[in-house]
């Protein structure tokens, strides 16, 4: 899973209320920096030594000034509507609630809510449960998986979910139409990577998509089919690549005929697309509660992975009626999961609502649930404490020190299965040459950024693959050794940085990934000559940067989609959907490739470590550390539980709602009694670690620091650029 905010993709996949972006910073600064903490409080600026506790304590306190205003405009834009059971901040914009298409962490925690799969993971260990499937059967050769549907299983419109309608979403889900990265991840289905890649052999079965509509088909149905064998595949060459075009021969009744999507000329007929047969695929609706899948080869992590949000089903008749995008848009789409859209307001929040046709809502206890699109981590830290938000799912970087030395109870970082690293677009010279890739490598100190950027306990990466996997143990990548990195690069005949230009570094809008760009900035400076230019970009433009490989280096995250290696090294074999590099290896390729189809355990995993060894040592990546959760949640909610997948399912959320307003309660009466003394309540503040005001860090702070400088805070220039605003749907 891609991971945004890395701390996490990952993940992938985080603190963005930063940029290099002066047009787009807000007016009010809050940025960790290596060798200080510099924050800008309504034009003033002082520099702290984050290891100092008087100043992370005077960092906390400038960060609420500033704060408690976003966090005020925020609330002031929510209309008259009935308070959310549960709320947490998502960190971004959505780029979609489509499942096929996307591919974000942010993404996946909506799609939780809204859509289910076959199987589901408990939210605990990640032992795979019963979802739609409430059971299924696996044949002896491990190829074979037949599901049986719950007859309670429903879309939220009450009608039932089928066997067809599983079918139809893994068909639009595999469709080069669809153009989901995420589809090979149903590869491992028979022949499905034939018809996603359209893979058409001479003998091989075909599908031909025509413009025509069947008679009484829905406005965005497929066209008619036509079936048949192909004879011959030619290739219509085109001066760019994206135009080249196929001629197929295919024998249909006996007929030879001629397809070319967008036509060909007299000899061809035009169609919209020639595919391999999907009735060829593994796939199959045996009655309309039975679905069968057979697979390429044994797959241990199968009934994993259709936990997953891109394999979710969708209602075929919703998106076949609406279209995308038009299908998700509230009042218009169909969802199967716990919960169902209520309304979304770009830039501002995402709104469910707890279905009324779920199988099993009595165990879903949030009526209502808000998801806030909050780009800045600082804003989103702070809408925590003033108890706006019940969750973030990460802090700050400069007050983790002060955060873990609290031992908080509503902080408790633990190891993930999550990378940051860096992606290197292997396409652009000079990066074209491996020894100029090592020599970056060699030359970012891991350690430096763990201890002076992060500082929640990242352990600094020697390899991609996280540990944690039973069995497998990664090789050593490449050290940092600076002396090492400057050889490399003079033996690329770059010493010294020589003709390589200025390197861009992309990153999306976050004051982490702007902090770590910054030192690794300084790091390949200091240790190669190198000018570097770290470069923000928005999430959305970011991502497609990466996929059409617009940038040099950009910075990743990466988290498990499901517990085996593969799911880290399958990226980057050749062409793969997230590779996102240019890189390709053809022992590489062939090791991965093995390894779907080696049935002795151990054996699998040393080919995973002998291809794990050779991406280290080609570096189109450089893993940089290795991610810890940094989840805030408030002791007031139940059903959340860290683990290693970092994944969260708004189904088992319960929110105590009397413990909630207890809370709530007191820190108004704190603020009160402050107001009369300050003094005593201030000595208050910092009594026992284990007192109940405690788990919620002093946030009478937040009030103390509203109230002394609330004529500073009314003069605050409220046009600040990064709060949201309300859109269209």
């Amino acid at each position: 899973m891609r991971v945004r905010h890395k701390a996490r993709p990952l993940a992938g996949d985080c603190w963005a209320c930063c940029n290099a972006n002066v047009r787009s910073a807000p007016a009010w600064h809050f940025s960790g920096h290596v060798r200080g903490t510099t924050i800008d409080v309504l034009g003033s600026s002082e520099v702290f030594n984050p290891m100092s506790f008087l100043d992370r304590r005077t960092l906390f306190a400038y960060t609420c000034v500033g704060l408690m205003v976003a966090a005020t405009v925020w609330a002031v834009r929510f209309p008259d509507e009935p308070p959310a059971d549960f709320t947490f901040v998502n960190n971004t914009e959505l780029k979609s609630i489509d499942p096929a298409i996307v591919t974000g962490q942010p993404e996946g925690r909506v799609l939780q809510g809204l859509f289910e799969g076959l199987t589901g993971l408990d939210e605990k260990n990640l032992d795979v449960i019963p979802a739609i499937a409430d059971r299924w059967e696996i044949s002896d050769d491990k190829l074979s998986y037949t599901f049986h549907l719950r007859p309670t299983a429903r879309w939220s419109d009450g009608s039932t979910i089928t066997a067809q309608d599983i079918h139809w979403s893994m068909r639009r889900f595999l469709d080069p139409a669809t153009a989901a990265q995420y589809a090979y991840q149903a590869w491992y289905i028979k022949n499905a990577g034939k018809y996603s890649k359209k893979d058409i052999q001479p003998g091989d079965p075909v599908e031909i998509e025509l413009h025509e509509k069947a008679p009484g088909a829905l406005p965005f149905a497929r066209g008619k089919m036509i079936y048949g064998t192909a004879t011959k595949v030619e290739v219509i060459p085109a001066e760019r690549p994206e135009d080249v075009r196929r001629r197929y021969s295919v024998t249909v009744g006996g007929e030879q005929r001629v397809f070319v999507a967008g036509g060909g000329g007299d000899s061809a007929e035009d169609c919209k697309q020639v595919l391999f047969d999907f009735r060829e695929v593994g796939i199959r609706a045996i009655d309309a509660s039975t679905v069968q899948i057979r697979l390429d080869s044994p797959t241990p992590f199968f009934l994993s992975l259709l936990a997953f949000y891109p394999l979710f089903p969708v209602q075929p008749k919703c998106v076949e009626t609406y279209g995308f995008p038009n299908w998700t848009k509230p009042g218009s789409i169909v969802t199967g999961g716990p919960f169902h859209l209520h309304s979304r307001r770009i830039r501002d929040r995402l709104r469910m609502t707890r279905s009324a046709t779920y199988w099993d809502r009595e165990h879903v206890r949030c009526q209502i649930i808000d998801v806030l699109a909050v780009e800045s981590v600082a804003t989103g830290f702070n809408l925590y404490l003033t108890g706006k938000a019940d969750w973030i799912a990460t802090v700050p970087s400069p007050i983790i020190p002060e955060l873990l030395a609290e031992q908080r109870a509503d902080f408790r970082p633990i190891p993930e299965l999550t990378v940051y690293f860096y992606r290197i677009n292997v396409t652009k010279p000079p990066l074209d040459q491996k020894l100029v890739r090592q020599a970056l490598a060699c030359a970012i100190n891991k350690r430096q950024i763990v201890q002076t950027v992060t500082r929640a306990g990242e352990l600094p990466a020697s390899s991609f693959v996280p540990p944690g996997f039973p069995g497998y143990q990664s090789p050593a990548g490449l050290a940092y050794n600076p002396d090492q990195a400057r050889r490399l690069l003079a033996d690329a005949g770059h010493a010294g940085g020589a003709g390589l230009g200025r390197i861009p570094i992309l990153y999306n809008t976050d004051e982490a990934h702007q902090s770590i760009a910054e030192l690794i900035q300084d790091q390949w400076k200091r240790a190669l000559g190198i000018d570097v230019v770290p470069q923000n970009q928005p999430w959305s433009s970011y991502l497609e940067s990466q996929r059409t490989l617009k940038y040099s280096v950009a910075r990743a995250g990466w988290g498990g989609d499901y517990l085996d290696p593969n799911t880290f090294l399958d990226l980057f074999v050749t062409g793969g959907e997230n590779n996102e590099t240019g890189w390709s290896n053809a022992d590489y390729d062939r090791l991965i490739q093995g390894a779907a189809y080696e049935s002795d355990p151990a054996r699998r995993m040393e080919m995973f470590r002998q291809a794990e060894a050779i991406l280290l040592d080609e570096a189109p990546i450089i893993p940089i550390y290795f991610r810890v959760s940094k989840n805030m949640v408030r002791p007031y909610v139940k059903g959340f539980y860290n683990n290693l997948l970092d994944t969260h399912p708004l189904k088992a959320m319960d929110v105590d709602a009397d413990a909630k307003r207890r809370m709530f309660d007191d820190l108004q009466e704190r603020e009160k009694s402050e107001s009369r003394n300050p003094k005593t309540e201030r000595n208050a503040n910092h009594q026992g670690a284990n007192d109940l005001n405690k788990a919620h860090f002093d946030d009478s702070h937040a009030a103390r620091f509203r109230r002394l400088n609330s004529e500073r805070v009314m003069d605050l220039d409220m046009r600040t650029s990064d709060l949201p605003r309300k859109g269209g749907a």
